[in-house]
């Protein structure tokens, strides 16, 4: 008992002194709370037990005396209180997450049970300049707590917005993290500037940073606005959805320490293809070079060694490209036979005389005869280690709120050299003044890093990709040194990693501060005024250095990249509030809000080159560059913005709801004729379970239909200055002019770019019809949304005439129609006293449709040639169609492979068996008068529409398990299907850029052989008809990803009272646990197309 007492006061004093040491205004009220508590609970008369319906003590519940001010204390660890009552008083106890009871005081005992209150955690929902109960709700908004995920260790606000409905959040693999993100699909053409991302806001303002930088255990819920009416109130911002993210705040009770630290365990878990191990290397190349051989033999057998010439001279003789082993295995050549085949030199080995012969060379070439290979995919790959540590301490009082953190996170990548720091701070305050007035402030800050020098993975032949190199090249030379050139230098030199990294050094990365001022004055009738202002500071700097000491270098071409960015951001809102209920039916909420903001952009950017006499300071010396070798730029922005709004919300008995609002909206980044837009929308809500002719409450209690219709805008632009003409450098940037006589060569400018002074805003009007539904007393609940859209007055680039002099134009063109389909479904599937068993399941569907493009048409021919109708023209350079979606795949089918009996049937279009065989359309093809084939022509007439690149159909499932109440056990998974992508590797081209030649190594992949006659892949070096030599195949890409499995557990209060600790957790998770998809996907991971990671992840969680 006397332990018990030691550590938990020092525990107290402990949080008071920390308490204490922070800012005066926010803080005392904390402690004095604690020091009240103790003081009232050392002279109370009246002793009581709180507990919750599982017989849990709560701990920090509220006790006060109804209609006595400062007469309150809290529960301690064990559930316990004292308070000074008297009989027949009344006690309020009350907590977080659990209906307020209040009970009389009738003896000295009291115990009470606290029952859950899941309803009121999801009771208020966040939608912009307010909050409503989400019974009033007439959009379509989906709320998530990230408190589900928290097993999970989720490292970024993606992970916590994945699996989503409606809501498409990609993946990404770097050490980073994150994802792009789309609401309800793509809404245009135009790409540039985040165009078709979803507006985000952080607190009630928007947030122009990224997403990073906010610390997803801070994060305390977040809600999608995903239909027009709900995001209208964000107008010309809010096209592509809204995502609103509230930060935690304190609660009332005794303050919380909250200690998080996690670390991780980062896999490589797929990649594009692996590449041949040494032995598989010499096997591929002898069947490369004796695919060169390939051909129909005198005895009608097709095959190896059988090709000839022109002069009817076999291309090479049996054997030739075999070991001397299999040539006489095979072919019955003797070894003497099988040397003599080619010039050796004097005491050639055979194995010389083999590898010579498959283009080995050089070091190579040697270091096969000498048995020395290098794992170049272990140079490549690592196990990174994740590290994630966080920390917050928050309370409240009846007049004071705080929450305050900080975090470091550090991940490494499973590409060496892939990095990713981070540290966060966020603190929030808000307190009540008087009772009128509350003021408040949240601030974040995050210092992050953003960039690498990683090793490449491009796939293409000029990328520097390290896993090209030979197994049998060089890593370190005979002194032990790092080898600059791992094979050939004067052929191909390949490429080290390690080697370059000694020579590069890079700082890159951004320093945050976020803040949000606010105010809230409470005036009579239920009127409420609010201000909100939220600048931003954002200073980036990027220093990269290329040492000229590296060997063989030009010093022309090395140095320093030094720049920095600095970005200040300002929005401020002035909001009033009326809300007042009539007679207890009749509730309106009527809101207006002005609305203004300001952001300003400048960056410097240096380009040192030859720095003389010496680099050795690397990136901290510029000046001594060479100037004729040295560039330097600037770029500088500056965009404003303003908006009224005014929203008016009216329900009658809770059975009745219409939101309605319209927005006005000013940008500077447009026309000058079109500077403003309006926005409205209006949204009904009927509850019909509330209506008294409902008599099927015990089955369906919760009810209620939504429907809306709304006009959002988009101002997301590359370029702010977009619609002006510009002046940039000309051609040849300098120009010759005469003066007194003398030529003198000047600079000069140009009009780059042609003014718009009529571009407007880029509208998408929607509707959207939903049901929102529980059943058995909410056992099951979700929601079901049907929507349609239309994106009008699209920014679009429009092609110009060359007499212009300009080569397009930025216009208003265009509409693209969404129509989609959200279920959402939510279960408590079993509920006993030691297990439980919760299922949420989500499912997406998005159809995408050009309608209009840049309103040029042209006739419709029939097959004689006649006119027949007009039509709007695509664009088959973007690859854009009338009545398609975006993503629409326009291209040649590929049918099969030719086969060794198709000999004859194959060369017609000019290829041979193991070519890929390219539907064609006769219609097209070129006749003789006889009727007969003259030549088979591919054109665009022979290409088909074989799908569409972005999935149709996403879904997701995920099941939680709670077993005796200690144990959590989380398994998730998400499905992207219907969508398709071609691919080019099966006609294993692998000699692009004479890769195969240089002795590079090559990608592991199936290839048609005379003996392996396979319909699915193409031989080493296929091609395509004339006229599609480059056909692509069609691969289905649809997958479903096991993405995390967690498993936590937490001590039994009992187990900790004597520690001072009140909650303990541990957990551990496995992030991406691998994918279930079509097996003509061979190409890495189905989602990134390449490299994918697996993450094991340990964690604690302690509360105090």
């Amino acid at each position: 008992m006397e332990q018990t007492f030691l550590l938990t006061a020092a525990r107290k004093a402990m949080l008071v002194g920390f308490l204490t040491a922070v800012p005066a205004f926010s803080l005392p009220s904390v402690a004095d709370t604690l020091q009240s508590s103790n003081i009232q609970q050392q002279s109370g008369k009246v002793k009581g037990k709180v507990f919750d319906s599982n017989g849990e003590a709560v701990i920090g519940a509220s006790v006060k005396i109804v209609g006595q001010k400062n007469s309150g204390t809290i529960t301690d660890i064990d559930g316990n209180f004292t308070i000074d009552a008297k009989n027949g008083q009344t006690l309020e106890i009350s907590y977080i997450g659990y209906k307020p009871k209040t009970v009389k005081v009738n003896g000295a005992s009291l115990t009470v049970k606290l029952e859950d209150d899941a309803q009121l955690l999801n009771d208020v929902v966040v939608v912009g300049y307010g909050t409503m109960r989400k019974k009033d709700l007439t959009g379509s908004v989906l709320q998530i707590n990230p408190e589900k995920f928290a097993n999970e260790n989720p490292g970024t606000v993606q992970d916590l917005l994945r699996g989503t409905p409606g809501l498409n959040v990609g993946y990404s693999a770097d050490a980073k993290g994150g994802g792009s993100m789309q609401i309800r699909g793509q809404r245009s053409v135009y790409t540039d500037g985040g165009h078709n991302d979803p507006l985000i806001i952080l607190d009630g303002m928007a947030f122009y940073g990224e997403l990073s930088e906010i610390n997803p255990d801070d994060i305390g819920q977040i809600d999608v606005l995903k239909d027009a009416s709900a995001a209208a109130v964000y107008g010309a911002k809010a096209a592509n959805g809204v995502i609103i993210v509230t930060t935690k705040k304190g609660k009332l009770g005794k303050p919380t320490v909250n200690v998080s630290a996690n670390l991780g365990i980062n896999t490589k878990s797929d990649y594009t293809m692996d590449v041949y191990s040494p032995s598989g290397y010499m096997k591929f190349r002898e069947d490369w070079y004796k695919a060169t051989t390939y051909g129909m033999g005198d005895d009608g057998v097709y095959g190896a060694y059988k090709g000839k010439d022109g002069k009817g001279n076999l291309i090479q003789q049996p054997g030739y490209y075999d070991t001397a082993e299999n040539a006489q295995r095979l072919y019955g050549v003797d070894q003497a036979t099988w040397a003599a085949y080619s010039k050796n030199a004097d005491g050639e080995s055979m194995a010389s005389i083999y590898a010579q012969r498959l283009g080995l060379r050089d070091n190579v070439l040697q270091n096969y005869l000498d048995g020395n290979t290098v794992d170049w995919w272990d140079k490549t790959f690592r196990t990174g280690i994740n590290q994630d540590y966080n920390a917050s301490i928050s309370g409240a009082s009846e007049t004071m709120n705080y929450y305050m953190s900080a975090g470091f996170l550090r991940n490494e990548g499973a590409v060496k050299g892939n990095e990713y720091r981070s540290i966060r701070a966020n603190m929030k305050v808000s307190g009540k003044v008087t009772k009128w007035l509350e003021i408040g402030a949240n601030v974040n800050f995050q210092d992050r890093s953003d960039g690498d020098i990683s090793v490449g993975l491009g796939t293409n032949y000029w990328d520097n990709n390290q896993l090209r190199n030979s197994p049998f090249s060089t890593y370190r030379n005979e002194d032990g040194t790092l080898a600059q050139y791992p094979m050939n230098q004067n052929d191909y030199g390949g490429y080290s990693y390690d080697f370059e990294r000694q020579y590069l050094d890079l700082e890159k990365g951004y320093q945050v501060l976020n803040t949000i001022f606010n105010a809230k004055v409470t005036l009579p009738f239920g009127i409420t005024y609010a201000f909100n202002a939220s600048p931003r500071y954002q200073y980036y700097y990027n220093r990269y250095f290329m040492s000229a000491d590296r060997p063989n270098t030009n010093a022309q071409d090395r140095g320093v990249d030094r720049g920095w960015g600095k970005r200040f951001d300002w929005s401020l809102n002035n909001t009033i509030t009326w809300d007042h209920t009539f007679a207890k039916k009749h509730h309106v909420i009527l809101t207006l809000v002005q609305e203004a903001e300001e952001r300003r952009y400048w960056s410097d950017n240096i380009s040192a080159r030859e720095i003389l006499p010496s680099d050795a300071l690397g990136f901290h010396n510029t000046q001594n560059a060479t100037l004729e070798k040295s560039s330097f730029s600037t770029n500088d922005t500056h965009q404003t913005a303003d908006a009224l709004l005014a929203r008016l919300f009216y329900s009658y008995d809770d059975r009745y709801m219409i939101t309605a609002s319209v927005r006005r909206d000013g940008y500077s980044a447009f026309g000058n004729n079109n500077p403003y837009a309006t926005f409205p929308s209006v949204a009904l809500g009927w509850s019909f379970t509330n209506e008294k002719f409902w008599k099927w409450s015990d089955i369906m209690n919760t009810g209620k239909l939504r429907l809306s219709w709304g006009k959002n805008g988009n101002r997301s632009l590359s370029d702010p200055y977009v619609a002006l003409a510009d002046l940039a450098s000309g051609t040849g940037k300098t120009m010759n002019y005469l003066t007194g006589g003398n030529i003198v060569d000047m600079k000069y400018l140009s009009v780059n770019r042609l003014a718009n002074p009529n571009l407007q805003w880029e509208k998408t009007e929607a509707i959207n019809v939903g049901l929102d539904f529980g059943f058995l007393n909410d056992r099951i609940t979700g929601s079901i949304d049907y929507y349609h859209m239309m994106t009008k007055d699209m920014i679009m680039n429009q092609r110009l005439p060359g007499f212009t002099g300009f080569g397009s134009i930025t216009t208003n063109l265009g509409q693209v129609n969404n129509d989609g389909l959200e279920v959402s479904i939510n279960s408590l599937n079993i509920k006993e006293k030691n297990f439980e068993w919760r299922t949420s399941f989500g499912l997406s569907w998005n159809k995408n449709t050009i309608k209009k493009l840049y309103g040029t048409y042209e006739d419709v021919l029939d097959k004689n040639g006649n006119v027949v109708g007009r039509k709007e023209s695509d664009d088959l350079t973007n690859g854009w169609f009338i009545g398609k979606s975006i993503g629409t795949i326009w291209n040649y089918e590929v049918t099969g492979i030719w086969q060794t009996d198709e000999y004859e049937e194959a060369a017609k279009y000019g290829q041979r068996p193991g070519d890929p065989k390219v539907w064609n359309n006769p219609d097209n093809d070129q006749y003789n008068e006889d009727g007969t084939v003259k030549k088979i022509v591919y054109g665009n007439e022979d290409k088909k529409f074989l799908g569409q690149t972005t999935p149709k159909v996403r879904w997701s499932l995920r099941n939680d398990f709670t077993i005796f109440k200690n144990w959590s056990i989380g398994i998730s998974m998400y499905s992207l299907m219907g969508h398709k992508s071609l691919s080019g590797w099966y006609l294993n081209n692998d000699n692009g850029g004479s890769l195969v030649t240089k002795q590079c190594n090559t990608w592991v992949k199936g290839y048609w052989t005379p003996e392996n006659p396979t319909n699915k892949y193409a031989r080493l070096d296929a091609q395509g008809p004339t006229g599609a030599t480059g056909a692509q195949k069609l691969i289905n890409r649809s997958f479903v990803r096991f993405d995390n499995l967690s498993v936590a557990y937490t001590f039994p209060k009992e187990w900790l009272a004597s520690t001072g600790i009140s909650r303990l957790k541990l957990f551990f998770n496995i992030k991406n646990l691998g994918t279930i998809h079509s097996s003509d996907w061979e190409y890495g991971d189905p989602e990134t197309a390449g490299l994918a990671t697996r993450t094991y992840t340990f964690g604690m969680n302690i509360t105090l």
